[in-house]
């Protein structure tokens, strides 16, 4: 004889309880109890998820909503999210984010040894260029030749990874500091730096970091800790050029 459909819902629930309990009783606790007498009374709307749902690693809570390029909040209008990792001694590669677009980073094999640098436009956003410059072996020629020509109000980011400074001359230095970069000048071998300035800023650039390379305070053997810096960068209304 079959069992009625109603019936046949209490067995089912009931079955589902006494296992419940069971294994509430074997794992020393008494939530399951208080749950199964909840779903008994109601088993159309069964009981939230308490705080021992997280305890027991049954749910967990909400992951905190994160912005372009990971910021926490968002940028306000006419402003770029922008975020920029050095990287870290000389096994892990640097990034450069801008707008939830990863413009440099090792997975778009685009980053090396020195200084990574990416040129955007102020006005809209746009890459204009972006490549390394090794500063251990390197020809600092290159370096120059790619930030002589800057346009009014382009936007340059550079991450540092190994060695950002060995091949740096005085004019190299002069010219990060007219884009707003106050310790370009005091750059040395493995110290890791993060930077965004612009081509004709009027002040120091607010978005810098420096660690010098010292063997009492370097995190890895030879180098500093690896630097992250998030923020957002107002638009330019015009570039000239």
């Amino acid at each position: 004889m079959r069992l009625a459909g109603p019936l046949r819902i209490v067995v089912i629930v009931l079955t589902a309880g006494l296992i419940w309990i069971l294994v509430s009783i074997l794992l020393g606790t008494q939530s399951g109890l208080s749950r199964i007498q909840q779903l008994l009374a109601n088993p159309e709307n069964p009981p939230s998820a308490g705080p021992e749902c997280l305890r027991d690693s049954l749910c967990s809570e909400p992951r905190p909503r994160k912005y372009k390029c990971g910021l926490p909040q968002p940028c306000p209008e006419q402003h770029f999210a922008f975020r920029v990792v050095s990287g870290a001694a000389n096994v892990i590669g640097p990034k450069i984010c801008l707008e939830d677009k990863m413009l440099m980073s090792s997975v778009k094999n685009n980053v090396g040894r020195g200084l990574n640098i990416a040129l955007v436009n102020g006005v809209n956003g746009e890459l204009i260029d972006a490549k390394f410059f090794d500063m251990w072996a390197g020809d600092v020629s290159d370096l120059l030749k790619f930030i002589r020509p800057l346009h009014e109000g382009t936007l340059v980011f550079v991450a540092s990874y190994d060695d950002p400074a060995t091949k740096m001359n005085e004019e190299t230095r002069k010219i990060f500091s007219e884009l707003g970069s106050t310790n370009v000048k005091e750059l040395a071998f493995r110290d890791s730096w993060v930077f965004v300035g612009a081509k004709g800023v009027q002040d120091k650039s607010p978005f810098e970091q420096h660690v010098k390379n010292s063997k009492s305070s370097n995190k890895y053997e030879g180098w500093p800790e690896a630097l992250e810096m998030e923020g957002c960068i107002p638009q330019r209304t015009a570039i000239v050029q």
